[in-house]
């Protein structure tokens, strides 16, 4: 088809580009395509780009505007993007489709068209093989296809004769060529661009996804172990009823508790809790409930237990890791609990006709801080009715929306209304009673309960 103006000629190039963009986002989307951008390199496959990116070329002679003798076209967008994007094979292959479609159709301008259709394919794979086998990005390649086209006027401007007549040609045909041919690069090299970088997105959440299921996975694992570490079963104390609870903040934590028999029938009781939260304080945990355990199966007193594992557990804590222990031994024969509290949150001694608890207070520092530390110890009297609550700080400074504490005297509160259940009940209270308090807030420090109820 003959035009008179450049407005016709760029509306025919409009429609040629509209066609572009379907064709790009159809070839890019081929298993053949995506191949390539994984660097999978079989012949099937380029057979089939040579196919796709050659019958482009084809199109893109076909649909041209004829001047002169000449046709403005975009017959080397397919080489051009072929050798780019899939490598030297696919862009020489559809560059040779090219060239043999323009050749048959003759012409003042055949021979210099059809040999800039097959360069433009060889040099366009000769980069890809330069870039280290991938595609150069949107700057690179629109460069290139201007370059392309004008060295595509170039040859015809050498290899045709008159010159007079090449020169007529070149001057009517050369800026629509540039921009149709550069237009199209632009819309693959963008189309091909984000098909990269989704890709790239793709596998970083799938690799993000895979570590997190991983980790998630170790973390029920860790949390199956240190729940192990937990008694499976209270032992039975005559005389005293025990019920316990452990709640994490995390899949891990660094609160215990312990119920540990000892030679004449005494049992030793225990909750500690380690600062911090998380993987570092469960391994701390680990470490504090193991060294305390070995200590216990040499005959000591409370103190000496306590402060024997305070000087191993202190001698480990390059990290600045502490932890706060109460370590209380019941003698049912005797009728006493002696007891040490190294820094940890009183328990409280309800007794049947006390109004107040008793505060059983610290007589040691934290563990894990002075090797050398000394370790008081108490004994008190143990009477029909009496009630013990252990805990960590987790229970008492839970937080409500209104970043209110639960506090000692809420805590207080719940016993004195159901100090007559038994002791696992009483702890199922407790819990109730914080869950109630936080709402909607977020645990954020581990809560362990343990009670001790004389019978």
């Amino acid at each position: 088809m003959a035009f008179s103006g450049y407005g016709d000629m760029f509306f025919v190039l409009l429609q040629m580009i509209c066609v572009i963009v379907v064709v790009a986002y159809l070839i890019t989307r081929t298993t053949s395509f995506t191949q390539v951008l994984d660097g999978v390199f079989n012949w099937k496959g380029q057979a089939i780009l040579v196919l796709l990116f050659g019958a482009l070329s084809i199109y893109g002679t076909e649909s041209g505007i004829n001047i002169l003798g000449a046709t403005a076209n975009v017959r080397d967008l397919g080489p051009m993007v072929g050798g780019l994007a899939c490598g030297p094979v696919v862009g020489l292959g559809a560059g040779l489709i090219g060239a043999a479609a323009r050749l048959s159709l003759g012409g003042f301008t055949a021979v210099p068209c059809a040999l800039a259709t097959l360069l433009a394919g060889l040099f366009g794979g000769l980069i890809f093989l330069a870039a280290g086998k991938k595609f150069i990005g949107m700057q690179g390649a629109v460069l290139f296809a201007v370059g392309m086209e004008a060295f595509h006027m170039g040859l015809t401007l050498a290899l045709c004769q008159p010159f007079e007549q090449a020169l007529g040609v070149v001057e009517s045909v050369s800026l629509p060529m540039i921009i149709a041919n550069t237009t199209g690069v632009f819309i693959f090299a963008f189309i091909i661009g984000n098909l990269i970088t989704e890709r790239q997105t793709k596998a970083e959440r799938d690799t993000y996804l895979s570590e997190l299921e991983r980790k998630k996975a170790e973390l029920r694992i860790a949390h199956d172990i240190q729940m192990s570490f937990l008694p499976e079963r209270l032992p039975e104390v005559p005389g005293i009823e025990v019920a316990a609870l452990a709640l994490p903040a995390k899949e891990v934590g660094g609160d215990f508790y312990d119920a540990i028999s000892l030679p004449g029938g005494r049992t030793a009781f225990t909750i500690a809790d380690v600062a911090g939260k998380g993987v570092p304080a469960a391994l701390f945990m680990a470490l504090s409930r193991t060294v305390l355990r070995a200590n216990t199966r040499v005959p000591r007193s409370a103190r000496e237990v306590v402060g024997e594992a305070n000087a191993l557990i202190a001698e480990d804590a390059k990290s600045g890791m502490f932890v706060t222990l109460f370590y209380a031994v019941a003698d049912p024969g005797r009728r006493t609990l002696t007891y040490v509290n190294a820094g940890h949150n009183p328990p409280l001694l309800f007794r049947p006709d006390g109004e107040r608890p008793t505060r059983l207070k610290g007589t040691g520092i934290i563990l894990g801080v002075m090797p050398e530390a000394e370790f008081g110890e108490e004994t008190i009297a143990l009477e029909t009715g009496d009630l013990l609550l252990l805990y960590t700080d987790g229970i008492t400074e839970a937080i409500n929306s209104r970043e209110e504490q639960f506090g000692e005297e809420r805590l207080i509160e719940t016993v004195m209304n159901c100090r007559d259940l038994p002791p696992g009940e009483i702890v199922d209270r407790i819990r109730d009673a914080v869950t109630a308090f936080s709402g909607d807030e977020p645990q954020f420090d581990d809560q362990t309960l343990m009670v001790l109820r004389v019978i």
